[in-house]
């Protein structure tokens, strides 16, 4: 199972990471980069279903519930 894991960084930015779980633990995780602008956390967020989307074909959820307008 993949996820989007989103979080705070030491600097206040927010983080992006593709998380793979198998057994339910965590065993590989793909940074895609932090952003301190809401635009270019938009941009990491698509870049990251991008990610999901590429391995499975198609979206495992709804990425609009993650961008706050």
């Amino acid at each position: 199972m993949a996820y989007i894991r989103r979080f705070k960084t030491k600097s206040g930015a927010t983080g992006i990471q593709v998380c793979y779980k198998e057994q339910g633990k965590v065993v590989k995780t793909i940074h895609v980069g932090s952003a301190s602008s809401e635009m270019a956390l938009q941009k990491l967020l698509r870049k990251a279903q991008g990610i999901i989307d590429g391995e499975k074909g198609k979206p495992l959820f709804n990425l609009d519930k993650f961008i706050q307008k």
